[in-house]
């Protein structure tokens, strides 16, 4: 079976009950997967192995569509030799370009949900109420059933990565700290940098060990969040299998709209969602775990998709105050007395 889901790292977790519900029904998994989702991919139960491409109609930074670009896709699938495909996407992407390339690599069965009509390009065409929020795990499940495909028995459904992960103690020390990643992949999801800071001095004045967490590119941000106190800056120290293990060992995540805050709910931590309503949070929220949901869904931005804030003075997450925050983690924390 090839499973597709090529965005950024939250989708392809996201979409991990719906690859175990194919894993236990397929002899094998392969995962196709972009650059940015890659390593998520890879974290995956049920997963064999990462096919990588970088798809030009959903990538935000897309390649050009070319004869060669797309012919490297055909090979990497024609070696793969799948007898069957799944074709993930969330309600605004159409299947329907992948699906042409999947058959001009010799797939022979093609599942997808898809609003227009497929003709030939796909064997199982699933229709759905796409003005209805429904959660984007659940979108997927939906689909994978619709193939033939089902979670197996004990298997609640929630988000999962492979075990075990690796020990961080030497970078995060023992667990229980609360884990704050304020960096995001658009800016209109971006609480202010000078809340984040405010929330990071509020959380030590309370007593609590904070870890701040970040991608390399995200190392400035980081270390002026973090600032000169006793606070642990992570910020480009992790890969996504050991971030996965320090947010494992938090009593809480604070995190925007981005895919650590999904990665919390793939290690079961509860998560302070600071959440931009560009995007609905019935799809999109932290999905299986306790969470609290922050920020005006009712703001003018809201359901527009925009990556740059439409609104002046970005007023659906500038409007929460880092107290309110605190008082989130204070009620969402758990006690962690080692990553499971």
């Amino acid at each position: 079976m090839l499973v597709a889901r090529v965005d950024n790292a939250g989708d392809v977790l996201l979409a991990g009950p719906a690859v175990r519900a194919v894993a236990a029904g397929a002899r094998e998994v392969v995962l196709l997967a972009g650059p940015h989702g890659r390593a998520a991919a890879e974290l995956l139960p049920g997963v064999s192995r990462v096919i990588e491409w970088r798809t030009p109609w959903i990538d935000p930074e897309p390649p050009p569509v070319t004869g060669a670009h797309t012919a490297r896709l055909i090979r990497s699938v024609r070696r793969a030799a799948p007898e069957e495909a799944l074709i993930l996407t969330s309600f605004h992407q159409s299947p329907l370009p992948l699906a042409l390339l999947l058959r001009l690599a010799g797939v022979p069965r093609i599942s997808a949900i898809s609003t227009d009509y497929p003709g030939s390009l796909l064997d199982l065409r699933r229709v759905v109420d796409e003005d209805a929020d429904v959660p984007e795990a659940e979108r997927m499940l939906g689909l994978a059933r619709a193939a033939g495909f089902d979670l197996p028995p004990g298997d609640d459904g929630r988000l999962a990565v492979r075990h075990p992960l690796p020990q961080v103690r030497h970078l995060a020390g023992p667990p229980g700290y609360v884990a704050v990643h304020p960096g995001v992949s658009a800016p209109a999801r971006a609480w202010p940098e000078q809340s984040w800071s405010r929330l990071v001095e509020e959380l030590t004045a309370a007593g609590l060990r904070v870890v701040v967490t970040g991608s390399p590119g995200e190392r400035a941000l980081t270390a002026r969040i973090a600032g000169a106190g006793a606070v642990t800056d992570l910020g480009g120290a992790t890969t996504f299998a050991e971030l996965a293990a320090v947010l494992a060992g938090a009593s809480a995540v604070v995190a925007a709209n981005t895919g650590p805050a999904h990665l919390a709910a793939a290690v079961g931590t509860p998560v302070v969602s600071l959440f931009a309503p560009v995007v609905p949070a019935a799809r999109w929220a932290p999905y299986g775990v306790p969470s609290v949901l922050l920020g005006d869904q009712h703001a003018p931005c809201r359901g527009t998709r925009a990556r740059v804030c439409p609104v002046p003075g970005h007023p659906c997450l500038s409007s929460v105050p880092a107290g309110q925050v605190v008082e989130a983690v204070r009620r969402m924390a758990v006690p962690r007395e080692a990553v499971v």
